[in-house]
Formats: C-alpha cells, sequence, structure tokens
C-alpha cells in the first residue's frame, strides 16, 4: 500500500466545507441542516447530500446524547490499566471485557500496560467488584486510577479549515 491510499489512513474529508460540516456536527450534534447551511455556506440540499456522503464514508460514525454521570446514578469514575499476568498469552484482553458494561472505552497504549480502560460506577464497593471481574475475565494486573473531578471530556474535534488535503 502506498502512503497515499485511503484505506491505510481510514475515512478522510474532500474539502474545507466538509471540515465545517464535521466540526459543525462534533460540536452539536443536533444542529438543523439549516445551521449546517449557514455555517458552511452551501443550500440545505447541498449540506444533507454531503452529511449524507460523510456518514457512508465513515467520517461521521453516529451521534449520541451525552449524560451527566452522577444524574444516572455512576458518580465514580476510574481509569484501570490492565497489563496480562503471562505475556505469552493471547493479546484479546478487549473481546474477553467487553460484556461489562461499566467499561465505556478500552484503548491499547504504549508503556508498561498493555492497556487502559475508562469505567463509570455506582460506589467504590462497585469498583471493587468490576476489578475482580476485569482481572478474572481477562487474566490480567490491574492498577486503577480513580478520577476525583472532571473539567471536561468528550469535547468536539475541530477540523481547521484549510488543512485539509484536497
Amino acid at each position: 500500500m502506498t502512503g497515499g491510499d485511503e484505506s491505510s489512513r481510514g475515512p478522510r474529508l474532500d474539502d474545507d466545507i466538509d471540515a465545517g460540516i464535521v466540526s459543525v456536527v462534533s460540536a452539536n450534534a443536533r444542529a438543523t441542516l439549516a445551521e449546517l447551511s449557514a455555517a458552511v455556506g452551501l443550500s440545505v440540499s447541498a449540506v444533507q447530500t454531503r452529511l449524507r456522503r460523510l456518514e457512508a464514508r465513515g467520517v461521521i460514525t453516529g451521534y449520541r446524547a451525552q449524560l451527566d454521570a452522577e444524574a444516572v446514578g455512576k458518580p465514580l469514575s476510574a481509569f484501570v490499566e490492565i497489563t496480562p499476568l503471562d505475556p505469552g498469552q493471547p493479546d484479546d484482553a478487549p473481546e474477553r471485557l467487553e460484556h461489562l458494561a461499566e467499561i465505556e472505552a478500552c484503548h491499547s497504549i504504549a508503556g508498561d500496560a498493555s492497556y487502559i480502560l475508562f469505567v463509570r460506577v455506582e460506589s467504590p464497593r462497585h469498583l471493587e467488584a468490576l476489578i475482580r471481574d476485569i482481572r478474572a475475565a481477562a487474566q490480567v494486573n490491574t492498577r486503577t486510577t480513580v478520577v476525583l473531578q472532571t473539567f471536561y471530556e468528550n469535547r468536539p474535534i475541530r477540523v481547521p479549515r484549510g488543512t485539509v488535503d484536497g
């Protein structure tokens, strides 16, 4: 594969108008077609066509509500680093852990640990039980960091105009 092959880089934006649409939708997934149209200077129908194309190409992968974790009964969040007990074991921790709904994110990382998980739970007791479940399911050691306060997360991805390869 060459460096210019789209499959090696994933979906790409075609131009600055796509970048503008993506930036607005990233900041507000409920933006109307009229709001998108005003932001990028195209007609509503042209914006709708581009939005559908961005979705079909996998640039926009979905829309979701952002919830207040405390309001829905999950006020405690933590990062859990996991390292295999046996370095020779298969690297299948994400598959072994995907059934645990309290794990919101699983990232492969560089460093001493293999993965870092972001979890949300009801209480310290629930966190302890989840860590036990993680260890048993994936046969891993864990290192947990409890989040005391979150200043921001799920920030919009803004694509500066003029940076898209055309």
